[in-house]
Parts: structure tokens; sequence; C-alpha cells
């Protein structure tokens, strides 16, 4: 590794922000750190599977769910900087017993669980905000994502990466082979243009109206409407397809469908919207629910909400608007 690269370590300690914040990052960092291992281990780590546990959301949880959930627990909880911690894994947050607390840490520990067998990307989602105090109340998670003091996932591929944002850009590191993280991609940025889009196409006929217009547009190549050829990329696992997003442009749909019509959407506000949200604008792309409303501005009413997405450059959520 060359020895000019930035550790994050020392982009850390050089951020203008408070100590405790500095700590939660560094603590989140290490232990994603810990996370690749375990999940480059796969079977060899025993860690392929199912739980044979049910979690919040009724989904089966994964034995690496389970694993990686307890990891950053543990990690966030032995910090002094955090008050609690939120989990898309369990039903409540945990209040921690740190006395000088500032931070509240939100996070699914491992995006994609689908594709944990099959050995292809997943990730891990963290959303930090400030607490109001060391003792805070269930309540007092559910903040806007604008409030939001840093963002970040890591995501386990061919190399990890780790993409940070404080409200100031947006940076990856890459992991070493010896476990340290170092400035491969500084100042990203999303092109306002793209003609990638990621989207489940498999459930086109349960969407609403517009989502069917805009996306039969966007396959209807130089011969329809938009007159350009586009190309469709999807990996099942959010953290992978906002990655990409992030390294070269597109947009990711995950729209509220009629298979279950009193839910608004499938992605959870505050494990997964706000922080890629946070990210995404960052980098100068858009993030909202529908085209319009901006997912930083939805009021959070419950710790698993749940949201539509459309997200990525910026021109083609604006088309999206207005399908």
């Amino acid at each position: 590794m060359s020895a000019d690269r930035l550790r994050l370590d020392d982009h850390i300690a050089a951020l203008d922000a408070p100590e405790g914040l500095k700590a939660v990052l560094s603590v989140v960092a290490a232990t994603c750190a810990q996370i690749s291992d375990v999940v480059a281990g796969g079977a060899l780590a025993g860690a392929l599977g199912a739980s044979g546990q049910i979690n919040v959301q009724d989904e089966e949880q994964k034995k690496l769910d389970v694993m990686t959930d307890d990891m950053l627990t543990q990690a966030l909880l032995a910090c002094p900087a955090i008050a609690g911690v939120a989990s898309e894994e369990k039903d409540e947050a945990e209040i921690g017993t740190n006395a000088a607390g500032e931070y509240l840490a939100l996070f699914d520990p491992l995006d994609g669980s689908s594709n944990i067998d099959i050995n292809a990307p997943v990730g891990t989602i963290v959303s930090v905000l400030k607490s109001p105090s060391a003792t805070p109340t269930q309540g007092d998670f559910l903040q806007p994502g604008r409030q939001q003091v840093a963002a970040l996932y890591a995501v386990y591929g061919p190399q990890t990466m780790l993409v940070l944002t404080t409200g100031d850009g947006v940076r990856g590191f890459t992991l070493s082979n010896d476990g340290q993280w170092f400035l491969t991609h500084d100042a990203i940025a999303i092109s306002p243009d793209t003609k990638e889009f990621a989207i489940n196409v498999s459930n086109q006929r349960h969407w609403a109206e517009p989502v069917q217009r805009y996306v039969q547009a966007l396959l209807q190549g130089e011969e329809g409407p938009r007159a350009k050829n586009f190309n469709m990329r999807w990996v099942a696992a959010m953290v992978a397809d906002v990655h990409r997003i992030l390294m070269r442009g597109g947009v990711f749909f995950y729209p509220w469908d009629r298979r279950e019509p009193n839910k608004p959407g499938k992605l959870r506000l505050m494990y997964e919207g706000n922080p890629m949200a946070f990210l995404i604008e960052q980098a100068g792309g858009k993030a909202t629910t529908d085209g319009v409303q901006a997912i930083l501005d939805v009021p959070p009413t419950q710790l698993h909400q749940r949201i539509p997405v459309a997200l990525g450059s910026a021109n083609e959520i604006d088309a999206f608007a207005g399908a």
C-alpha cells in the first residue's frame, strides 16, 4: 500500500468534529473490518445459513444477521460517546449506560441477507445522530434525516470499502490486507445524467402507474420518449446498488407496490433511507420517496418505518418526478 495514501484513522483525527463523534466513527470502522473477516470466512467460519430466528420485520434471520448485529451492538455500547443504539434486527432501541454518551447509532448490520449464501455483495449501513441526553428515550431516535451528523456504509465484495460522510462531501476507503482503511476515492461525485437504472422489474405489474410509465419509457430505449438506451442492473442489496451509483452514476428505485398496499414501501427510513440519502445528497445526487419529497425531510414516526425510495443521478430523479 502506497505510503502517501491517507489512512481513515488520520482522516477521522483531522475532522472538524467533536471527539465523541470521532470515537464513534473509529469504532464503527474497526467493527466493519472485523465483519469483513467474518463475511469472507463464509462456510469456513460457520456463518452461512439461517439462524432459526425471525426478526421484527417478520423476516427469517441469517446467521450473519445475528452475528453482525451482536458485533456492532456490543462495540458501540462499549464506546463512551454512545448513549444508545437501534438495529433493524431488533424491536426496540437499546439504551446504553455511558454517562457521557452524546450520540445515537442506528444500523442495518448486514444489508442484502439474500445474497449471503450465493457469495454476492452485502454490506453494513450506519447512521449517527446527536443524543439529547445520556439517557435517551425510544422517541429520541426518531429524528429527521437532516439531523444526521454522519452516515456510512461498508460493502463487502471483491474489495471491502467504507464510504463515509460527515456533511462535508463523500470519501471512500479501501480495506488493506493488514486491516487498515486507506483513502482510495476522494470527493466522490455523482454525474447528474445516467443511462443506468436499478429496479426489480419482476414486480412491475404491482407498481403504481407513474412508476410503470417511467420504467416503460426507459425500456423503450432510443425508440421511446427518452430517445436513449438504458442498461438495468440489480444486485438485490441496497448497499451494493447505491455503491455502484456513487462509483459510476445511475439511479435506484424501490417503490411502493400493491403486494402490501398498507405499507408505504419495503426499505426502512431510519436504517437505510436516511443514511443512504445523506450520502447521495452529499455526492450531488437526489434521494426522494417519489421524485419530489426528499427522504431526509420525511418525519419519522416509528423506529422501523418503511418508505418508497428513488435516488441517484439528479437529472434522472427529476425525470422520474415528471413521469
